[in-house]
């Protein structure tokens, strides 16, 4: 799944826009989500797996809401499922471009990648990707991921007491699959998975956030160096052998750490917050383990019911226009729920195993739908299974999981289980 970016990220860059000093941008930067009324972490908020009532009461009231921001800041959470559509489909109407910010708020490097260009440049990058995201290209990782989920199970089988399926499994198995894709170090795992996590979690700061970004795209581009040098079998090493000079370092280190950031956390938090439906859903739990042919459906209800990537890139309005009957002004931020338009047109809200789900937004949709979809899929097809099978008796070790309060990306923090 693609890269994130933080609504207060978005916030922040909207006021520079605005001409806001530097001073004040320094001052409150930190401080930023403190400011922010409670209403405007309504996307955000959860309980426990299920989204906010009150966002569910604004999804029934409308598909369209100004959320209460400070400084006049005008933000629209899009709600409803074809105005969902609309804005995450209208590269036109709406930019996705924060580089060009960047200098106003003092920010030496932006995230770079797919999901913060617009065209022609994301047109462009986009093309280099997505050849190697096809499931012709990504069918050679099968028997590593197994491999890594194989690993993963006996380090867990191999535990006394309860184990953190998070740190034991959830998190290593996109990490892993992720340096086997970009062909970088398997010593720099732990580094990888912190910088990514880091950009998710409000409650870090813009500081932690952009310093994250800064840190990861630093490494990224001494791999870049190394793979111009001597290209690998890896995404880096295909782009390079394939396109050579139609791309340049930046870009590249920019479109690596995209798959990084977008494919770890978002893929991390579903094997989690998969684990905890399949364990308290004994239909759901039989079917993953005794069904192959119930895996791919359930896994699609799954990533429909979860939406763990609670909203999308903030949009930045390119000039007036009106989303049902309500007018945006040029330079208005938009941020479609993925998680409540997910729940639109359902006549029961709740998990269901049985549920045919022929489309979702839970991957995005547009030019920027996340180009990993499908690895990401191979990776829960793969996970949810072997982890039944090899775990029959797998049930809660505490009452309640540690979920996070305010995240771009739900997810819990631990998950302790038992396995026998």
């Amino acid at each position: 799944m693609a890269t994130m970016a933080s609504v207060r990220d978005g916030l922040v860059a909207w006021v520079a826009r605005r001409s806001v000093t530097r001073w004040l941008m320094g001052r409150i930067g930190s401080r930023a989500l403190s400011l922010l009324p409670d209403g405007a972490l309504v996307p955000l908020k959860r309980d426990g797996l299920v989204p906010a009532a009150e966002l569910e009461r604004m999804r029934e009231a409308g598909p369209i809401h100004r959320l209460p921001m400070p400084f006049g800041v005008k933000v629209w959470l899009v709600t409803g499922q074809p105005e969902a559509k609309k804005v995450l489909s209208d590269t036109d109407a709406f930019s996705n471009d924060y580089a060009r910010l960047g200098a106003a708020v003092g920010i030496e490097q932006t995230p770079g990648g797919l999901g913060f260009a617009d065209p022609p440049d994301h047109t462009r990058l986009r093309k280099l990707l997505t050849p190697e995201f096809t499931m012709r290209r990504l069918s050679r990782l099968v028997p590593r991921i197994d491999e890594i989920v194989t690993e993963r199970l006996d380090a867990m089988a191999a535990a006394d007491g309860p184990v953190d399926l998070v740190r034991e499994f959830a998190l290593p198995i996109p990490s892993l699959t992720i340096c086997e894709l970009l062909g970088v170090p398997y010593a720099d795992r732990d580094r990888f998975q912190e910088l990514a996590a880091a950009r998710f979690d409000l409650f870090g700061g813009a500081n932690s956030a952009l310093g994250a970004i800064s840190e990861s795209l630093k490494y990224m581009e001494q791999i870049v160096r190394r793979e111009r040098r001597e290209p690998g079998e890896g995404l880096l090493g295909m782009i390079i052998r394939e396109h050579g000079d139609e791309v340049t370092d930046e870009e590249l280190a920019g479109l690596a750490d995209g798959v990084l950031t977008g494919g770890f956390d978002t893929t991390a938090s579903m094997l989690a917050l998969g684990a905890i439906v399949l364990m308290s859903d004994p239909a759901a739990r039989a079917a993953v383990k005794d069904d192959d042919r119930a895996v791919a459906p359930v896994v699609e209800e799954l990533l429909r019911h979860l939406s763990v990537v609670q909203v999308a890139f903030p949009r930045f309005a390119k000039r007036d226009l009106v989303i049902a009957d309500t007018e945006i002004g040029e330079g208005d931020v938009v941020v479609v729920s993925l998680a409540a338009a997910n729940r639109e047109g359902l006549d029961r809200l709740e998990f269901d195993a049985a549920r045919k789900v022929s489309a979702h937004l839970a991957f995005g949709y547009g030019a920027h739908r996340c180009v990993g979809a499908e690895l990401a899929r191979m990776e829960l097809r793969a996970a949810y299974p072997a982890l039944l099978r090899r775990f029959p008796d797998l049930r809660f070790a505490e009452d309640r999981p540690s979920f996070r309060a305010a995240s771009i990306v739900h997810g819990v923090d631990t998950l302790m289980v038992h396995t026998r």
